[in-house]
Order: structure tokens, then C-alpha cells, then sequence
């Protein structure tokens, strides 16, 4: 890590005293986790300045318990304050992903943004819309990274429980509860640092996980006995979601998280995707094992892209043409997903 891209960043919030932090369309753990977490440290570092917390459209409901989150606007339900706040901030924080694409109906005004653009991330290939950018591929997660520049800046005196139970999320479920992405010996430190804040992992695991609604676990059942596809001579599977299907369990944003990972934890399989039609598009999760690189594998198919290993992406077109789409480009890659399972298995 270049630390003087911290100290940058530190130079820069010192000037600034209107500062949006913005993170990525249906944020998911670790967009909320880190975003709340860096907002708590500025407003206790720099108690006059006006930090505000914008996301494009709704999170997940085992979310909102995160001290803070009554300070997060949503600009699907509030278009012309949110507007106003980034048209005359002089700093804006962009957080956990690598493009303005990403943010969706919020690009368009952020890109228009004439304050300096700080970008904060694990994601490769980062777009060069930023002014700063903090990209650090090896790292966890975004969270681990806003550990970095809190004690950096401020120093670990500045840690606080609230930053803590934000961070220690963010971590936690872009890891997976630490069964991937979590290799580094230094991500432990870092956990153990944000314990010491006081805060109750094992209570923060309930919260996230042992919350699901009874229509969450029904969707679930479904997707599983009714829209999951193996396709074993290409080890891959995909579960497949239509409008329809999300009507009749009353879907609610966050109710599909983690659901793809059930079709890669099938014996054999080495690459598993979601699909989940929405209004006009279908939204695809991609996931896989071992050396098949899902991020070039959405950035060439699916307009989208991710990590090695976890990506998504997004098509224009009906839920049967997407799938039909996805096998056709899972037969163009069938020796590089061969070559991963043999590595693999």
C-alpha cells in the first residue's frame, strides 16, 4: 500500500468542508459497512464539517441495525437533496467499486461533480474518472482499507466502537464470515483491533445472518428444489429467477444475498451464477473456484466485472435469452473451466 496516497487523502478532507461519501447501486455489506464506518471517524475527527452518506437505491434490512444508518440518503427516494448535496460538496468519497458505472442512476450527476473524487477499493482495473485513488486488490474488502486510512489519520485513538461494528461487517460479509478473501495474516490484526473496540462478534453474526424473514427462507427453498440448473459436463450451475418468482416470495433487497453460493458449493462445480430479472434487465451473480477469473469472464459477456473469484454483471434482454447467452459463452470457455476444476478438484 502507498501510504502517501493516505496522507493525500488526509490533506484533502482538511480542506474540504462539505464531504459525500457515495457508494455502490443495492449496496451490499460491505458499500454500507465501510461508508458508515468512514463517516463515523470523519465526524469524530472533524466535528464541523458536513459529511453526508449517499447510496443510489435501497439496502438490505439486516443492514439498518449499523449505528448511523439514519443518516444514509437514498437517492431513489430523495433525487433533489441528494442532488443538491453532491452539485455543492468540494470533496466527494467514492467507496467499493472501480467505476461510475456502477453507481447507476446516480452517474450522471456524480460524473458532473467538479470537487475531487477520492476513490477507496479492493476492486481491480479501477476507471480513471478519480482524482485520488486508494486500490488495493489484496485486501478483503473496502472496509479493511478504511481501517487503513482511519489510523493512518487519526491514529487506532481514534477507533471507536460505531467504526468498529461498521468495519467489522463490511469485513465479515465480504469475506464470507472469513471462509474466502481472507488469506492475508494482516486481516487479522485488523479484526482483532476492532474487537478490542469492544464490539460482539458473535452478536453481529446473528444480526446479519440469523435474521431472514419467513418469505426470505421460502424464496430460498424455491430457488433451490425449482430454478437451480447443474450443467455437470461443464462443471457449472446456475439458479434462475424471474419477476414473477420475486413477486410470489414478496421480494425484499438483500433476500437473494449469498443465494449463488449454494450452486458453487455443489461437488464438481466451478463456476455458478444467479440470474434475477428486474424491470428491463437481468441482473447476473457469478462466482467460481480455483483458477476460472469470473471478472474478465463478466467484463468480456455481461458489461460488468468484480473479482476474481465473485463478479457481476448485467444484460438487456429477457430472462431465456439471458441464460441462453450464458451457457453459449460457458461452451466458448470450456477449456479454461475444465483447466480450473482439474486444478481444483
Amino acid at each position: 500500500m502507498n501510504f502517501q496516497i493516505i496522507t493525500n487523502i488526509g490533506e484533502q478532507v482538511q480542506l474540504a468542508n462539505n464531504i459525500v461519501i457515495v457508494t455502490h447501486s443495492n449496496p451490499d455489506g460491505d458499500a454500507i459497512g465501510s461508508s458508515l464506518g468512514l463517516l463515523h471517524f470523519l465526524q469524530s475527527y472533524y466535528p464541523l464539517k458536513s459529511i453526508k452518506v449517499v447510496v443510489p437505491n435501497e439496502f438490505p434490512s439486516f443492514l439498518k441495525w449499523l449505528p448511523g444508518v439514519d443518516q444514509i440518503l437514498i437517492y431513489d427516494n430523495s433525487k433533489v437533496e441528494v442532488a443538491d448535496f453532491l452539485n455543492n460538496c468540494d470533496l466527494c468519497f467514492c467507496l467499493d467499486f472501480n467505476s461510475l458505472k456502477r453507481i447507476d442512476s446516480l452517474y450522471p450527476i456524480l460524473r458532473s461533480v467538479n470537487a475531487p473524487k477520492i476513490l477507496i477499493d479492493h476492486h481491480p482495473q479501477p476507471d480513471n474518472d478519480f482524482e485520488i485513488v486508494l486500490s488495493c486488490i489484496e485486501f478483503s474488502s473496502t472496509s479493511e482499507l478504511i481501517y487503513e486510512v482511519v489510523t493512518k489519520i487519526g491514529g487506532k485513538e481514534k477507533l471507536n466502537m460505531d467504526i468498529a461494528n461498521c468495519l467489522y461487517v463490511g469485513i465479515m460479509t465480504d469475506t464470507g464470515s472469513f471462509s474466502y478473501a481472507s488469506n492475508r495474516p494482516e486481516l487479522y490484526i485488523v479484526v482483532s483491533e476492532l474487537i478490542k473496540q469492544g464490539i460482539d462478534a458473535e452478536f453481529i453474526h446473528r444480526k446479519v445472518y440469523d435474521t431472514y424473514s419467513e418469505t426470505r427462507m421460502r424464496l430460498l427453498g424455491h430457488c433451490l428444489s425449482n430454478c437451480l440448473v447443474l450443467l455437470p459436463h461443464l462443471h457449472t450451475a446456475y439458479i434462475h429467477l424471474s419477476k414473477e418468482d420475486l413477486q410470489n416470495f414478496n421480494y425484499q433487497n438483500g433476500d437473494t444475498e449469498g443465494v449463488v453460493n449454494y450452486s458453487l458449493s455443489i461437488q464438481g462445480v466451478v463456476l455458478a451464477a444467479l440470474f434475477t430479472e428486474k424491470d428491463g434487465m437481468i441482473r447476473i451473480s457469478l462466482r467460481s473456484k480455483g483458477s476460472f477469473n469470473v471478472n474478465e469472464f463478466s467484463r468480456k459477456y455481461f458489461n460488468g466485472g468484480g473479482h476474481k473469484n465473485a463478479a457481476g454483471g448485467t444484460l438487456y434482454s429477457s430472462l431465456t435469452e439471458a441464460i441462453a447467452f450464458f451457457e453459449n459463452s460457458v461452451l466458448e470457455n470450456r477449456c479454461l473451466i475444465d483447466e480450473a476444476f482439474c486444478i481444483y478438484e
